[in-house]
């Protein structure tokens, strides 16, 4: 994380309207002393097919709050995605998955998979920072664990789990492949692959969380300050925000 946001550097940012139509949107804007400026991409398709092998979400439409298990994701679509773009089928696999699922529980927040995709290569490239891998399972391995936050090189925060997730009983540290800080997930952990365990370093369940973050802290992300607002939830940094649009904009031509 980077909490020195460089001034005046031009802003680019895209949000997937629908995770199902996959629009791709950008509009200017002004922002305190910072302008913000798009790289204006056209309006066009980022799905080039449906993720989903049925257009239904039907074994599961009773639960709101819970994951949607009855998600059957084109395996072509995946493959044809994850070789465009360069991310691992599982990963990609888990964003698209959790980006279909917050739609069908919260259809205004409008997230889409490419800006999950953004978060996790810019977090741990997507689940491999420090020599770790994602498993056939989507678990990271070994276990990913950032930097102490003990007030040096990030913002102090002291141990808010007894080292449960983290190990450290003195300072927490973000885990997993979507770096949830132990506080973070207390609130928003969430299980997303349906065995019943919400576990930050499975690559399913962190998306998942991290989807529900967004949409909480953003609420629409079609609207360009809810996306900015809800990237901040992760790291206020200007720069963050440059790498994470930057990210998205790259994975959405690239699925085009």
């Amino acid at each position: 994380m980077n909490n020195s946001p460089r001034r005046g550097r031009a802003l680019t940012w895209a949000v997937v309207l629908c995770c199902a139509l996959g629009l791709l949107a950008a509009t200017p804007v002004l922002a305190a002393s910072t302008i913000l400026r798009t790289e204006l991409l056209p309006r066009s398709s980022v799905l080039t097919g449906n993720p989903l092998r049925d257009a239904t979400v039907a074994e599961a439409p009773q639960l709101p709050a819970e994951v949607v298990t009855g998600l059957r994701l084109d395996p072509v679509w995946i493959q044809d995605t994850a070789a465009a773009t360069g991310i691992s089928e599982r990963a990609l696999s888990a964003y698209t998955a959790a980006a279909l699922t917050i739609q069908h529980e919260h259809p205004n927040c409008n997230i889409g998979w490419n800006t999950l995709a953004a978060i996790g290569y810019v977090e741990t490239r997507h689940g491999t920072i420090y020599g770790s891998h994602l498993n056939d399972d989507g678990v990271a391995v070994p276990a990913i664990t950032g930097p102490a936050l003990d007030g040096e090189q990030f913002k102090g925060i002291p141990d808010s789990d007894n080292g449960e997730l983290d190990g450290d009983t003195t300072w927490d540290r973000a885990v997993g492949p979507m770096q949830f800080i132990p506080q973070t997930w207390a609130i928003y952990g969430r299980d997303g692959n349906g065995d019943g365990i919400a576990d930050p370093q499975h690559i399913d369940d962190a998306t998942l969380s991290a989807a529900a973050l967004l949409c909480a802290r953003g609420g629409d992300l079609t609207e360009q300050t809810n996306w900015i607002r809800a990237v901040h939830a992760y790291n206020q940094s200007i720069e963050y925000n440059h790498q994470v649009v930057d990210a998205a904009n790259a994975y959405a031509r690239a699925a085009q």
